[in-house]
């Protein structure tokens, strides 16, 4: 036998098991499984805080607890554009209003925009809003 031949089977690994691919610099295989995944942080949307906050202003307007917008603009620091913006949500048609405040935003992702809820809410017609609305979220729209 050559000298080859005894020194070739130190060389070689037989491995029962599963291997994993971990990624990194290159791929490689480990025979011990990656940790796993934590676990999503959920949070409500951005839009559902906007729109409890809207509905907040609105009853202490309608309280009398503040006088006006212009009032809740200065002592919450926004502008009063800001503020109306805000009380046009509660404008909404109430089923949209109720899925609004349903909604999570799953590790940071946003489900919807308060900006394209705009267009929604300077409809006077909750019909016409659904419909905006249904466009809004219809793949039909996508490129």
């Amino acid at each position: 036998m050559s000298s080859q031949e005894n020194e070739a089977p130190q060389f070689r690994r037989v491995i029962a098991g599963t291997l994993f691919r971990s990624k990194g610099r290159g791929v490689r295989f480990d025979a011990e499984a990656p940790p796993p995944k934590p676990e999503p942080v959920r949070r409500p949307a951005r839009v559902a805080q906007m729109l409890a906050l809207a509905h907040k202003i609105q009853d202490a307007i309608d309280r009398g607890a503040v006088p006006d917008r212009a009032t809740v603009a200065r002592r919450l620091g926004f502008t009063r554009a800001r503020v109306t913006q805000l009380l046009d949500l509660v404008l909404l048609a109430p089923e949209i209003q109720e899925h609004l405040l349903q909604l999570e935003a799953i590790d940071g992702i946003e489900p919807a925009a308060e900006r394209a809820l705009r267009s929604a809410t300077r409809l006077a017609i909750w019909v016409d809003q659904r419909r905006v609305l249904g466009q809004l979220r219809s793949p039909q729209r996508r490129p």
